[in-house]
């Protein structure tokens, strides 16, 4: 099963592989695309390399992984990421690069992604996103995500206080269902009003 290719209208999401270094390094060494996640921005191809054995070639050892590259069809080179952890959070990360923003791209790939968790049998997805970046949020809303709450976090490795929003999106219809690992980890926590 591992990672199997996924398509979309506009999109082929797939693999990374070796070949893909310089597209992982202009995805990685933006600082504004960057400005939101936790690591620093990459310095260098040799950084992307590393980047890639640690990060995606790691995962698609396992036997399940869902860690794509956002590519367009029109050339099949990456774009961007998307992810859904493993642990128990199933936590949807993602990143473009800026000059793909605003073209619904992230929304795109993200309901191909969560469709198919849905039909491997996830009974649900989070996603957590900056108070900053509220454009992030927008997507968790697109893919039919719900807000749960809002927690305060010391993220590292740049080690500054971060408060985030945790959305959820249950694919067996149990609204109730709430992901609590976020809340419970942190001394400040509150859920909001919109």
């Amino acid at each position: 099963m591992n990672t199997p290719t996924l398509e979309t209208k506009r999109l082929i999401l797939r693999k990374f592989n070796k070949n893909d270094t310089e597209a992982i390094f202009k995805i990685y060494s933006d600082k504004e695309v960057n400005r939101f996640l936790p690591w620093y921005p990459l310095e260098s191809l040799s950084e992307a390399e590393k980047l890639f054995e640690e990060k995606y070639a790691a995962v698609y050892s396992q036997q399940q992984a869902y860690a794509y590259a956002i590519c367009l069809k029109k050339d099949n080179y990456p774009i961007g990421y998307i992810n859904i952890g493993m642990d128990d959070s199933h936590d949807l990360g993602y990143g473009l690069r800026k000059e793909f923003w605003h073209l619904g791209i992230v929304s795109e790939a993200g309901k191909a992604v969560a469709e198919r968790a849905k039909n491997d049998g996830f009974l649900y997805i989070t996603a957590t996103h900056d108070v900053n970046n509220p454009r992030s949020g927008y997507v968790m809303q697109r893919l039919g995500m719900k807000y749960c709450y809002s927690y305060e976090e010391q993220w590292q490795p740049k080690d500054f206080l971060v408060t985030f929003r945790m959305y959820q999106l249950n694919f067996d219809g149990n609204n109730e269902r709430v992901y609590k690992k976020y809340w419970n980890n942190s001394k400040v926590r509150f859920v909001e009003s919109f």
